[in-house]
């Protein structure tokens, strides 16, 4: 199993590229099923999950071939040979369910396995249910896995969400582009993820108006055709990499960056004493003082601060001048680096969904565990400012979601390898 190895003390300086959004390929990958036609997608991320998601694919007949070094996706659902999900497949990754609204729609029956548990809290599929049933699938859970028809097709609906879920929203949208009559997601969740999807599905012929809102309407065709499309930029990949510099000094530029993907992100790091500026090719970030200062922060829904940049953001802290307060709002069970950051030598008081951490002059490397994938990365952002050597084991989670990180952390001068254990 592998292992990074991280040697802190190193400033940084230079570029770096920011990849394709995970979440996004992920949603747009499911698209495909939605017509005969070929889906392509470029400046897609070369990452395990996009390999997870192509195998299920695959599993239902689709064909799916990478170009120009797995950044190019060629996607073509012109012979589906099944609609069933198996759950050795649906297991290793969350973002399986979204099969269930294409396969619904286009097909009209799907069966899909329960994701089952994940490490930063639950994940309940029931506002997925609930959301397609009002477009009039019929769905009974048996032995594990969701039975869904819908006896004369899907017809449009009012498809309101109890909760502002990410993946419900994306699930209904795909689901509504080819429902009889016009539907409206209200509640709907505004990430630009969904904002990217639907701009793909109308390439693709769909009638959608209201992404990025919390009303989205979408007036059902009879059918969709090809496209091409590029996966926005990754925007937690982007505020990872707008942290580095501030662990270590330095300056770096973001390629690919927009403010509008971060804001919430960005506001929190100007309170903290971190510089950062738009640029022609991206973001630009550098650390105004010798340390951070104390932030309070709170994780919400876009487009407030994301949770999957709340790892991170701790690590900083770690670092920072005064005592900040961070509430994790969006899942529970999300503060499993805490324990590994403290090896460290962080100071950090964790009760329920809140975490206080009292800032220290300097961390020590020490051995550490990831338990999660944005874990995995806060742990190497503080090993780049510890004293000695950072060893993060159990670094597979890493790969769900960030590619090639040792390339680009070294890339602007960190000392980091990846070892394999012996």
């Amino acid at each position: 199993m592998d292992s990074i190895v991280v040697t802190g003390g190193s400033t940084l300086k230079g570029r770096i590229a920011i990849a394709g959004a995970k979440n996004a390929c992920l949603t747009l990958m499911p698209a495909t099923l939605l017509s005969e036609e070929p889906l392509t997608l470029t400046n897609a991320p070369r990452l395990s999950d996009i390999q997870t998601m192509t195998t299920l694919l695959e599993s239902l007949g689709a064909e799916v071939s990478g170009m120009a070094g797995g950044q190019v996706l060629a996607l073509s659902s012109h012979g589906l040979t099944s609609t069933r999900a198996d759950y050795e497949i649906v297991r290793k990754m969350r973002a399986s369910n979204l099969v269930l609204g294409p396969l619904l729609a286009r097909e009209g029956q799907a069966v899909v396995s329960l994701p089952g548990g994940c490490a930063i809290g639950a994940r309940p599929m029931d506002i997925h249910i609930t959301a397609l049933e009002a477009l009039g699938a019929e769905i009974e859970l048996k032995d594990g896995y969701l039975h869904a028809v819908a006896r004369g097709g899907l017809k449009g609906a009012r498809v309101p969400l109890r909760f502002a879920s990410v993946g419900a929203t994306e699930n209904v949208l795909m689901a509504a582009t080819l429902a009889k009559g016009t539907t409206v997601i209200e509640n709907a969740a505004r990430e630009p993820e969904i904002v990217d999807l639907a701009r793909c599905l109308r390439k693709m012929g769909a009638q959608i108006e209201g992404e990025g809102t919390s009303t989205i309407t979408v007036q059902g065709v009879d059918r969709l055709h090809g496209a091409t499309h590029p996966v926005v930029t990754d925007r937690i990949e982007l505020g990872t990499y707008m942290l580095a510099p501030v662990f270590t000094g330095g300056e770096v530029e973001c390629l690919g960056g927009r403010m509008e993907l971060v804001a919430a992100f960005a506001e929190r790091l100007d309170a903290a004493g971190i510089e950062v500026t738009e640029t022609e090719a991206g973001l630009k970030v550098r650390r105004r003082g010798d340390r951070p200062r104390a932030v309070d922060v709170e994780t919400a829904p876009f487009p407030g601060f994301p949770t999957d940049l709340q790892a991170q953001m701790m690590a900083m802290l770690c670092l920072a001048e005064g005592v900040s307060t961070l509430e994790e709002r969006i899942f529970e069970n999300r503060f499993m680096h805490a324990p590994e950051l403290m090896r460290m030598g962080a100071r950090i008081e964790v009760t329920g969904g809140t975490a206080r951490v009292t800032g220290v002059e300097r961390l020590k490397g020490a051995p550490v565990m990831a338990t999660d994938l944005r874990a995995s990365v806060s742990l190497i952002l503080a090993g780049l400012a510890a004293e000695g050597e950072t060893r993060v084991n159990r670094v597979y989670h890493l790969d769900r979601g960030y590619e090639r990180v040792e390339e680009k952390l070294r890339g602007v001068g960190a000392r980091i390898e990846r070892v394999q254990a012996a």
